[in-house]
């Protein structure tokens, strides 16, 4: 099963928008989680549309199977 911890955010415009991590630690704890996405928002590293990420909305772990059926 393939994971990937989505974090979404809203930016100083009200856009909403999402980042992805490829295969989270399996041990993470929601404070490290929101602890990091705090981070990422002081660091005004990403701007979508001009704008800045503003503020924390949620982050979620999503797992998916995939079953190759063909594969060349």
């Amino acid at each position: 099963m393939a994971k990937t911890l989505q974090l979404n955010f809203a930016t100083a415009a009200g856009k909403q928008t999402s980042l992805t991590v490829d295969e989270p630690r399996a041990d993470l704890t929601p404070v490290e989680v929101e602890t990091a996405m705090q981070e990422i928002i002081d660091s005004q590293v990403f701007q979508v549309d001009g704008s800045f990420l503003a503020t924390v909305k949620s982050a979620r772990i999503i797992e998916r199977t995939v079953e190759d059926l063909v594969k060349a």
